[in-house]
């Protein structure tokens, strides 16, 4: 080590009062002008925020159509969803009609065809009006092409 760094000297028992170093201008000047420009920037951040929090009469219009516009959009959107679920209780309740009108049918068709008695009606065709087999060379037969049935539109023509 140097020996310059310990050319200290104490006079008496008791450490005197250190000095007051002089006051630097430069930094005190420095830090007010930073003290100044952070004040400034604070106050252009308020105005901004204050400006940024404003409302311009075009910006509350345009939030005033939209909403409307989306308020209105779900009503549609409520009142269709509405309308299905009336028309499928509708369906739903045809349909139970439909399968009800189809059992009474089977009910009453099995019930008629229970009280047909074939063979006395075909006794009281032959008995009471007269009526008579076919005899073969009466028969004709015809050929019929993708159907199921045959419609008649004349008379068929005898042999």
């Amino acid at each position: 080590m140097e020996q310059n760094q310990y050319r200290m000297y104490v006079d008496g028992n008791t450490v005197r009062k250190a000095e007051a170093l002089p006051k630097d201008d430069r930094q005190e000047r420095i830090r007010r002008e930073r003290e100044e420009q952070r004040a400034r920037n604070r106050k252009i951040a308020k105005r901004n925020q204050a400006r940024e929090l404003r409302m311009s009469r075009r910006y509350v219009a345009f939030l005033a159509v939209a909403v409307s516009i989306t308020c209105l959009v779900c009503a549609a959107y409520v009142h269709l969803q509405a309308d299905i679920t009336t028309r499928m209780s509708n369906i739903s309740a045809l349909e139970k009609e439909i399968a009800d009108l189809k059992t009474d049918n089977d009910t009453t068709l099995k019930r008629v065809n229970t009280s047909i008695n074939l063979n006395e009606i075909k006794e009281k065709a032959i008995a009471e009006l007269g009526m008579v087999y076919a005899a073969p060379d009466q028969v004709a037969y015809y050929s019929i092409e993708d159907s199921d049935y045959m419609t008649q539109y004349e008379e068929i023509p005898g042999k």
